[in-house]
């Protein structure tokens, strides 16, 4: 009927091509948008409804191609693509600019006293551990158990990789001290990512073929994805923790920095952290693929049993 929206509009998929660096960084810049956690829970699931229905063929009266992309990223923004659960506020890729402008900023403001890098860090990796959770890959959850020894184990690793750095910056140039938080972030990322999504490293993660067709899981496809998330997320931290410490080391000596250090965390994760993120999250396709070859032997067979056409595998790598 005229005026029916057509069903061809492959909903599953990102509205950009995510074989390049610019399709994927034009889609995170929408499922970043840090707007996206005003939403009211009326209006996620308004756009929950009406991308399901348009996958099972229904589509609402008088809905355009934009309005229906537009619902996509509201629900991406807030709902897991595996598990379709409603994600915590502060887990949503959404808020990371947000947040990440308000610790980083104290973070690197307040790097001088012990005390003070044991609570930022700490506060930093209790954040980063609700968001690594509810970006994991997979369908599967941890237990309780699991999830309270992987965020004692990443947080504590952070806090402790953080004064070891501190210590050893002491004997180094002023200027380098500035560096320790983004340092400690960076190692951190290292240890918390895989304590978060230890589950997936060992029992591994949903495998599919091209249609979408589950095939298995597996742990080698897990490592690679979680590689690529620690990546992205180091490559997030270095516009807003490693350059500006050189910009605010020569900025400190000015008068008006002098007469307004409350200036010093604005200015420094203003610069440029607003593009960090979708940026970054950009640099790996969010589904990624993998060669059959590559997966453990005995995944390999069963695929070669179940699936034999198939030479490629993708999975969800996570965020």
């Amino acid at each position: 009927m005229s005026g029916v929206l057509s069903l061809d509009i492959n909903i599953k998929e990102p509205r950009w091509d995510q074989s390049t660096f610019m399709g994927r960084a034009q889609h995170f810049f929408f499922a970043t948008d840090p707007r996206n956690i005003l939403k009211s829970s009326e209006t996620l699931e308004d756009a929950r409804v009406t991308v399901k229905k348009y996958m099972y063929g229904v589509v609402k009266p008088g809905l355009t191609e934009d309005e229906l992309w537009r619902a996509k990223y509201i629900y991406d923004s807030a709902f897991h693509p595996d598990t379709g659960e409603k994600m915590v506020v502060v887990g949503r890729m959404s808020a990371q600019v947000p947040m990440n402008m308000t610790i980083t900023g104290c973070m690197l403001t307040f790097y001088r006293t012990t005390p003070a890098i044991v609570f930022w860090q700490w506060v930093n990796q209790s954040f980063n551990a609700v968001v690594n959770y509810s970006n994991r890959s997979g369908d599967a959850a941890l237990t309780t158990n699991q999830l309270a020894a992987a965020y004692i184990s990443a947080t504590t690793g952070a806090v402790v990789t953080a004064l070891g750095l501190k210590s050893l910056a002491k004997r180094l140039p002023a200027v380098m001290s500035r560096f320790v938080p983004f340092f400690a972030v960076a190692a951190a990322n290292c240890i918390n990512i895989p304590f978060m999504r230890q589950r997936e490293l060992k029992y591994g993660i949903p495998v599919t073929d091209e249609e979408g067709n589950r095939l298995g899981e597996s742990v080698t496809a897990a490592k690679s994805g979680i590689i690529q998330v620690v990546v992205s997320r180091i490559g997030m931290a270095v516009p807003a923790m490693a350059i500006p410490p050189v910009i605010m080391n020569a900025l400190e000596k000015k008068a008006f920095m002098k007469r307004f250090p409350v200036l010093n965390a604005p200015v420094q994760v203003g610069l440029c952290l607003v593009f960090a993120t979708p940026l970054c999250c950009a640099l790996f396709p969010q589904k990624s693929s993998m060669a059959v070859s590559s997966l453990e032997t005995d995944l390999q067979e069963r695929i070669l049993h179940s699936s034999p056409h198939t030479s490629t595998v993708f999975f969800n790598k996570g965020l």
